[in-house]
């Protein structure tokens, strides 16, 4: 199964554009509020016309602004669930999931197979107040899979809840993903969660995809400096590009082997990516290191984000260090550190934003 969207238009004083494809699969839709996610939900669901466009639901065609096709959502074989569960308080759970297909002998008979893959036995007969947030939620993935479903659109559908119950959520979630075999759209702004669920990422601003890639593609490889922004890359900074290497504030730097830039770039790297390393300030320094000194040290539970400022050349940089090595390492009572800035975690971007 498969999903195609290429649309633009405006909704209020919002405009956006939009290209995106996915398979079997769990395409994220990342970004801030306003990035233009829930308008493509929305869009694919039927519930938004574009002024342009095409959108196509495993080959299907179910809207073309030029050809005047707009299929009403009841016939684009599309489930939507939103963060809100949206239960009818009057009815039981299987009246909600039954709801306008209670004679349908393939949605009594998909409800019993759903019942048991999302685990829901024995709630039938309970009003939605009786649930909890977790079981309401998968109430309403039910309702959504009743009917014959080709593509799954979730927009935040566990931001209301306990981090608790989003935890479950989520693994039931990606085990859903596995069984079912269809294209899963997964709207959210927690880069935890886009992080966790994604096979793929679409990061979105200003009714824009500014990337979309493999997960592990758009963490390590961002393609312009606002990716690495919303992305939660912390170390940013102006350099300039030579032949397998990079300078940043006077430091020379080796760069990754598949970077082709050259001349203006940003430069970024992970908090995460920084290290501490044991070896003599005084002595040789290798590759990609320099002298720097803690003069901040943030404890955030089980981790602590150390700013640390160059004695000569090099950047500012702030390290995210694990509880365990940060006392391995005696930082609270070493100021002084040689840091390294490997080779293979460096982004090095277009100055221009432009991508490649």
């Amino acid at each position: 199964m498969s999903v195609e969207v290429a649309i633009g238009g405006r909704a209020g004083g919002f405009e956006y554009e939009v290209a995106l494809e996915a398979g079997d699969e769990l395409l994220v839709l990342y970004g801030h509020s306003g990035a233009g996610k829930t308008i493509t939900l929305r869009a694919v669901a039927g519930l938004v016309r574009p002024a342009r466009g095409r959108i196509a639901v495993d080959g299907r065609v179910v809207f073309d602004r030029a050809e005047g096709i707009d299929l009403p959502p009841q016939r684009r074989r599309v489930g939507y669930v939103v963060q809100d569960a949206a239960l009818f308080p009057h009815l039981d759970v299987r009246g909600n999931v039954l709801i306008g297909v209670e004679r349908s002998a393939e949605a009594a008979r998909r409800w019993a197979e759903l019942r048991h893959l999302l685990e829901v036995e024995g709630l039938d007969a309970r009003r939605p107040q009786q649930l909890s947030g977790g079981q309401q939620q998968r109430v309403a993935l039910a309702r959504a899979l009743v009917r014959p479903t080709d593509v799954l659109l979730l927009d935040e559908p566990f931001s209301a809840l306990d981090e608790a119950l989003r935890e479950g959520l989520r693994r039931e979630l990606l085990r859903l993903q596995r069984e079912l075999a269809l294209p899963i759209l997964f709207v959210t702004h927690d880069l935890r969660e886009a992080h966790l669920l994604a096979d793929r990422i679409a990061v979105m601003d200003g009714g824009r995809i500014l990337q979309l890639d493999a997960r592990d593609r758009v963490f390590r490889r961002p393609r312009s400096r606002r990716v690495a922004e919303l992305t939660g890359v912390r170390n940013l900074w102006e350099g300039e590009a030579r032949s397998g290497e990079v300078i940043v504030r006077g430091l020379s730097l080796r760069t990754p082997p598949d970077s082709r830039l050259r001349g203006a770039v940003d430069v970024g790297i992970r908090a995460e990516r920084c290290n501490l390393r044991r070896f003599d300030p005084d002595g040789a320094i290798p590759e990609n290191c320099f002298v720097a000194n803690v003069v901040e040290d943030l404890a955030f539970g089980n981790t602590h984000t150390l700013t640390l400022a160059p004695e000569g050349a090099g950047p500012r940089v702030l390290a995210e260090v694990a509880a365990r090595p940060y006392e391995v390492l005696r930082v609270a009572s070493v100021g002084r550190w040689v840091v390294e800035l490997p080779a293979d975690d460096l982004q090095v971007m277009p100055r221009d934003g432009s991508g490649g």
